[in-house]
């Protein structure tokens, strides 16, 4: 792969965020610069605005064919479509193009430890930095969630740890990205308007590993089968997290058995030959669902891998407080509970979501399809909604594979489906935004939902 050097060309298409940090860290290595984006000057106000006093050239507008072949490499940002022409063209005429963690990469020698899956690196991200910084260590937490990890590059401060969230669209073009760690949540269908296909989007995952060596480390969901088959014989020591108690496993299974296991459901044991056997209680936990106790098992593991006592991590999984629009509770008015999952933008993530409840759930889906197969929510919603109230570019097609399972209401706007959600709730009730699609056919993006969702709230 190329290696980056002073008065080398560039180009990085797309001014959001990580297409700034990229342009700031290639002009600090005396890089020339130009930058390209289909949106124009008055649109990337802000972007421009944090690249003032950096010299580089900029193509506002459209994308120019020859440009991007004039280039000794390329940039691209993960919002950026790779089948775009002239990043094809690009490629045919053999111009490297990578992703910003791939650059930044290049350029950070510390540790770094990398989160994946499909649902749950947010969340799990942030515990495994904060585990890390109460044991009185230093850490940088970044990549797809909050900073790009070419800010951190370009810091004259360095760090004992990198903690990065690493999404399949920036994996897909690394090449050399090589964590010390490397954390598998899971892995389902999603983002298949961007693929071809399920098997490119799990192509693109498994990136994470391949340049991982003997010295390094998988922390793997053993309950994940198609994970389990992906990364079976693979080069790094893979330790594992799973709900089910060793004797509940196949012997050959539980002999072997290394990492941390869920028994009962509100402790979590630690069981590896590298440290002292270690319970866990985590009934006090702020967090809901099977799936969160996944995410504190699996930053169990990488914590203490990264040399985390565990005081510092019992501290963090009693104390460790759910993240906006991820299963976040947002009020209780008149005995009826809400919870905002705006986050929950694929069927897996909203799956998951509703298992976490008990009580009758009314639940506000939909938004701008992926792509997904809706049936797969049939039985789950047959069993724990109430009613299902549809909103959104998809909400004819969920309607169409899930209608038939709850009382299904199609409204127009959103603030509808908020207001027909109350009046339809009864005391005891959830009433659940978890749209399990994007948001961009009404919003900027799923903050901005689940930020809008909450102020309606706050009028009740």
């Amino acid at each position: 792969m190329i290696k980056i050097k002073k008065n080398m060309r560039a180009l990085v298409v797309g001014l959001g965020r990580s297409g700034v940090a990229a342009t700031k860290l290639l002009c600090k290595k005396g890089i020339k610069v130009t930058i390209t984006d289909e949106l124009n000057k008055s649109d990337l106000k802000d972007s421009l605005e944090a690249l003032e006093g950096y010299d580089f050239d900029l193509e506002l507008g459209k994308h120019v064919l020859k440009t991007f072949c004039e280039q000794d490499f390329i940039v691209v940002s993960p919002g950026v479509r790779l089948d775009i022409k002239p990043l094809q063209q690009a490629e045919k005429m053999k111009v490297p193009i990578l992703s910003e963690v791939e650059l930044a990469a290049q350029f950070i020698s510390e540790p770094i430890i990398a989160v994946t899956g499909t649902n749950g690196k947010t969340t799990t991200s942030t515990m495994i930095a904060e585990m890390i910084q109460a044991s009185g260590k230093t850490v940088f937490l970044g990549g797809n969630i909050g900073i790009p990890l070419s800010e951190y590059a370009i810091r004259r401060e360095k760090c004992d740890w990198v903690v990065a969230e690493i999404s399949s669209f920036q994996l897909d073009t690394t090449f050399t990205f090589k964590p010390h760690i490397a954390v598998f949540l899971n892995i389902a269908p999603d983002h298949l308007d961007r693929y071809s296909n399920y098997e490119d989007y799990i192509k693109s995952k498994m990136k994470l590993k391949d340049n991982m060596t003997e010295e390094d480390y998988v922390v793997l969901n053993m309950r994940d089968q198609k994970l389990m088959s992906l990364l079976n014989g693979v080069k790094p020591k893979c330790l594992y997290f799973t709900s089910d108690s060793p004797k509940n496993m196949p012997p050959h299974l539980a002999e072997k058995f290394q990492g941390v296991y869920l028994e009962p459901a509100t402790t979590v044991h630690l069981k590896c030959p590298r440290w002292k056997e270690h319970a866990f209680p985590v009934k006090e936990s702020l967090l809901r669902g099977l799936h969160n106790k996944e995410n504190m098992m699996a930053a169990t593991l990488a914590a203490k891998l990264a040399g985390v006592s565990n005081e510092a991590i019992q501290k963090v999984l009693v104390g460790f407080k759910p993240l906006p629009h991820r299963m976040e509770y947002v009020a209780r008015k008149n005995q009826v509970t809400f919870y905002n999952d705006s986050k929950g933008t694929n069927i897996h993530s909203l799956l998951r979501s509703l298992e976490s409840f008990d009580e009758p759930v009314i639940l506000i889906a939909g938004g701008r399809d992926k792509g997904e197969d809706y049936t797969m929510l049939g039985n789950s919603i047959r069993r724990h909604v109430k009613n299902l109230i549809l909103v959104g570019e998809a909400k004819e097609k969920i309607n169409r594979a899930i209608g038939d399972f709850s009382e299904t209401f199609l409204v127009g706007t959103f603030e509808e489906a908020v207001y027909l959600a109350y009046q339809k709730s009864r005391s005891g009730d959830v009433i659940l935004l978890s749209p399990g699609c994007a948001s961009q056919d009404m919003f900027k993006n799923y903050e901005e939902r689940g930020d809008y969702y909450k102020r309606i709230i706050s009028t009740f």
